[in-house]
């Protein structure tokens, strides 16, 4: 089995785990001291305290809540108007050749801080660790395609129609 070394995550797996959700605890400093870049008024753009990359920033909604089916109709645009923010702003300032957006939802997902979503904005230049490389370009998905849309898409017509109501 090849091995991908990151070092700048050691401090961030060998640390205590605090008691309270640090993306509770950030908005209640000073913003330089809690690393926030941007405050709206629903949710802010922090910097990742351990970075994948330079510019690494995340988009967290003030309310505490694991996952984005549970964010208002008001988080849920603001969010995404902050991340398009977070990209222009990293654009404008790293020039990065391309950038991975993404959300881990739940402990299995990756997410380090599981009970409050957030979303992160890691700029990427060609030639960086590329995590692709690593899976060789191969994924594993238990189930055709075809299949996964004939079962998603009754469920999201159905969501659509109970919006409607």
């Amino acid at each position: 089995m090849d091995l991908l070394w990151s070092p700048w995550r050691l401090q961030y797996v060998s640390s205590s785990k605090h008691e309270g959700c640090v993306f509770c605890e950030a908005p209640k400093h000073e913003d330089r001291n809690g690393q926030i870049l941007f405050r709206g008024k629903v949710s802010y753009i922090i910097m990742n305290a351990f970075p994948y990359n330079t510019g690494h920033v995340m988009v967290v909604p003030f309310r505490h809540v694991p996952s984005l089916e549970l964010l208002t109709e008001e988080e849920a645009i603001e969010v995404h108007r902050n991340v398009a923010r977070s990209l222009r702003a990293i654009r404008k300032v790293y020039k990065p050749d391309g950038f991975n957006v993404g959300v881990n939802i739940g402990s299995a997902a990756g997410a380090g801080v599981a009970g409050h979503v957030h979303v992160h904005i890691v700029p990427r230049w060609v030639g960086d660790s590329n995590f692709m490389a690593i899976l060789s370009n191969t994924k594993v998905l238990p189930e055709m395609l075809n299949d996964t849309y004939s079962r998603l898409r009754p469920a999201l017509e159905a969501d659509e129609e109970a919006l409607d109501h």
